[in-house]
């Protein structure tokens, strides 16, 4: 190829480029006269480049007169200086209109290193700020937010995290990069990720999304509800929306919702107990109501309970418990029947205590092995043993189960169980032979 076809290659590769640009570009030489003015300059003060180039400055066309000597000496100065310069002018549009842009000069050396013109970049002052408020934005999110932002990339894996989540997940920051949420969350990783997939594929959702999630720490799991908001990022380099993750963000709301879950619970055992009270007045026979509130109280709040009373042939010296209801029913026939708890059982320390007793499966064990060796079903995991007291005597026992798939029983379980349990034992009390009119049930011993 000639020299002269090198130099027409070079020039159609470098309008191409000017062309191509996002930002608005001129370029001067030594003399102030325009040489190059490329399409995104044309869009913004509508002079095409067959009119923009050779002329001198921007007098008489591209700024008002009073303006034009000021913006030509400040873009020129940019030749004698090191690094940019950045200005901001009032240049005219060809319609006669007024447009605020933002410029960036730069100096041009020749080939034997003298100032040889200027290329000045400009955009609109207006999208330059909004470019600019982007950039401080994203910023902020990343450093000061005070809520947790991960950018999750198509793989489903954090790309970016900010410090807010990098504390909420226990962890550094660049410890979470790339990693699988499975690694991060023990549980509620299901939904997280079933949110995040449907976020790519359909686009946010209308509204936050509150989700429980067990987190690991170094410490151990801990269990946090965080409400989630969910953006589907797309390349704006693109012809058609490309998805490069997802933005997700997030706070922590645990102590709220728990404040909420307890209030709820709370209204509803009470609830429970009003009804039960309304539908035990109902049963002539005392025995009779002290199953009905245990079927009222076993809804929501275990799988199985079991209602022991002592036996009162056995003397306060040998202490021995009869099965004397449960619920659902699993007793064979009417009537009591011995329950050969061993020594150290849950529901004798109940009746030494005088106090509630709770007990769960050691992990590991199986649970129906557990829960045999106990006399309990085998589908038991989790147990709280109540007593029954009744006028200062013992009456028995009351224990509730649960199954592996339920949480373990908590303090506020055990005061609505003794709650349960001094209602169930004045039903007791109120059947036995001691008490006026009573219709006969076996009475109880005398015991502290």
């Amino acid at each position: 190829m000639s020299a002269s076809g090198r130099d027409e290659t070079t020039d159609d590769l470098l309008a191409a480029l000017l062309d191509g640009m996002d930002a608005a570009l001129c370029a001067f030489d030594s003399d102030g006269v325009v040489t190059h003015w490329n399409r995104e300059a044309e869009r913004i003060l509508g002079w095409s480049a067959a009119e923009a180039v050779g002329r001198k400055g921007f007098a008489g066309w591209a700024a008002r007169a009073a303006d034009a000597q000021d913006v030509q000496d400040r873009l020129m100065a940019a030749q004698d200086g090191p690094g940019r310069q950045v200005h901001e002018f009032a240049l005219l549009t060809k319609d006669g209109g007024r447009v605020l842009v933002r410029t960036q000069s730069a100096g041009v050396p020749g080939a034997d290193g003298r100032p040889a013109g200027v290329y000045c970049a400009f955009s609109e002052v207006h999208a330059q700020i909004d470019l600019e408020r982007s950039i401080a934005l994203s910023e902020a999110l990343m450093e000061d937010a005070s809520w947790g932002v991960v950018l999750v990339d198509v793989d489903l894996r954090p790309a970016v995290v900010n410090a807010h989540a990098a504390r909420a997940f226990a962890a550094g920051r660049s410890a979470l990069l790339g990693r699988p949420l499975g690694e991060l969350l023990a549980q509620g990783v299901e939904e997280l990720e079933g949110a995040l997939q449907h976020v790519l594929a359909e686009g946010a959702p209308p509204a936050p999304v509150e989700l429980w999630v067990t987190v690991r720490t170094a410490e151990g799991l801990r269990r946090r509800c965080w409400r989630c908001g969910f953006l589907r990022l797309a390349s704006p380099l693109a012809e058609e929306p490309v998805p490069l993750g997802v933005g997700w963000l997030f706070q922590d709301v645990t102590e709220a919702r728990q404040a909420q879950l307890d209030t709820a619970q709370l209204r509803f055992r009470s609830h429970q107990l009003h009804r039960a009270g309304r539908a035990a007045a109902e049963c002539e026979d005392p025995a009779e109501a002290a199953a009905v509130r245990l079927d009222f109280a076993l809804a929501g709040f275990a799988d199985h309970v079991l209602l022991d009373v002592l036996d009162p042939s056995a003397g306060p010296e040998r202490r021995r418990l009869l099965r004397s209801a449960a619920s659902p029913p699993e007793l064979p026939g009417p009537g009591s029947i011995p329950v050969p708890y061993e020594s150290g059982h849950p529901a004798l320390q109940a009746l030494d205590r005088v106090g509630s007793v709770r007990a769960s499966a050691p992990r590991g064990a199986e649970d129906a092995a557990w829960a045999r060796a106990r006399r309990w079903p085998e589908d038991a995991a989790h147990a709280l043993c109540a007593v029954l007291r009744s006028r200062g005597r013992t009456l028995g026992a009351l224990t509730f189960l649960r199954g592996p798939s339920r949480p373990a029983f908590e303090r506020p379980d055990a005061a609505y169980a003794e709650e349960v349990a001094a209602r169930v034992a004045a039903d007791l009390d109120l059947s036995s032979p001691g008490f006026p009119d009573s219709p006969g049930f076996p009475g109880f011993p005398e015991t502290a």
